[in-house]
């Protein structure tokens, strides 16, 4: 994969596996999603294309339509129900092979790059796989609430699914605030569940992570580990210094202006090494922040209803105007005059 194709879209993208799960959880609440994925440019056939990918601010319109649709706002909820290891991929099928539950929640989550690519950061697990953790996604609005709710979600069934318990989260927090959705949150993850937290994740009940899969598969774990690995590698296969260093910068961004020796603490070298080798790559650590702002500003602006003061933010300019100031040395325009003029373009189209 080139680092051109690798950025084709600066939000991100997710696998057309998640946009299957969406429809099928749309079945269940007793509507038909074949005019929903019409309206996004997609049909069954599409969602049978395992190497196909959506971009991230798409995949967040489908999930507010979906809600829309289905009248449930905790529509998430039901993609996590309806979430199979299989539906994350060659990821999910290594993970339920795993020996026990915190290898296997690891393993799901380590390779998570194979299906979703998201600027705003990486999942991650800690203390041998007993938390799970999810990136923020600020600002949350009505398109992206859904997001946290089926990742969490999917994560507590496939535990649900490969230790054959259904209490296997003792905690779980929430980055957005709450809702008036508690209830229903406290009963499906059969937890606490805490709203305006400092973050999103899950704790394993208590011996959770200790259990053995119901799956497990020695030989076969093995096998499909080193192929998630190799699959691993060879997406990052060919990456440039300079990719590697726009690869983390987005999430490093928001609220601020990452410094050369935040970057290079990041990648494990010396600052000057870092200098030096975007030098040889005829880049340098500024073109490259700036690079990022610009690609990723244009994402924003057209395919997202974020504010342009959130934009700014999640930019790392110091206020709005800095930002409008930037917008014009790139594209000699003003972002909200762009906005209006692509939404125009696009409702002409027939595309929301």
């Amino acid at each position: 994969m080139t680092a051109n194709t690798r950025h084709r879209n600066s939000l991100g993208d997710i696998s057309v596996l998640y946009v299957a799960v969406m429809a099928r959880a749309i079945r269940a609440e007793g509507a038909d999603p074949t005019a929903l994925l019409g309206r996004f440019g997609l049909d069954e056939k599409a969602l049978r294309a395992p190497e196909a990918r959506i971009s991230i601010p798409r995949f967040m319109r489908m999930g507010q339509a979906a809600i829309a649709l289905t009248g449930n706002p905790a529509f998430g909820l039901t993609m996590g129900q309806l979430s199979r290891p299989v539906d994350a991929g060659i990821a999910g099928l290594a993970a339920q092979s795993a020996p026990d539950a915190g290898e296997a929640i690891s393993t799901l989550i380590d390779y998570a790059l194979l299906t979703s690519r998201n600027s705003r950061g990486v999942p991650w697990t800690t203390h041998h796989g007993r938390e799970a953790h999810f990136y923020s996604i600020k600002p949350y609005n009505v398109f992206n609430f859904f997001v946290v709710d089926s990742v969490l979600g999917a994560w507590t069934q496939f535990l649900r699914a490969i230790t054959g318990r259904s209490r296997v989260i003792e905690r779980v927090t929430i980055e957005y605030p709450s809702q008036g959705q508690d209830e229903v949150f406290e009963q499906w993850f059969g937890c606490p569940v805490s709203f305006g937290s400092g973050g999103n994740s899950l704790r394993l009940a208590a011996g959770i992570a200790e259990t053995s899969s119901l799956h497990t598969q020695p030989a076969m774990y093995e096998q499909l580990r080193q192929q998630c690995q190799r699959e691993l590698m060879r997406i990052r296969a060919g990456w440039s210094t300079g990719d590697r260093v726009k690869d983390l910068l987005p999430p490093m961004l928001q609220g601020d202006t990452p410094t050369l020796a935040a970057m290079a603490e990041r990648l494990g070298m010396a600052p000057w090494t870092l200098q030096r080798q975007l030098a040889e790559e005829q880049t340098g650590f500024r073109e490259l922040v700036d690079e990022t702002r610009r690609e990723l500003a244009v994402e924003y602006i057209r395919e997202t209803r974020t504010s342009l003061s959130e934009i700014a933010w999640l930019l790392g300019f110091s206020n709005p105007a800095a930002f409008h100031k930037a917008w014009r040395r790139w594209f000699s325009t003003s972002p909200g005059e762009h906005r209006k003029r692509y939404l125009a373009e696009q409702a002409a189209k027939g595309i929301r």
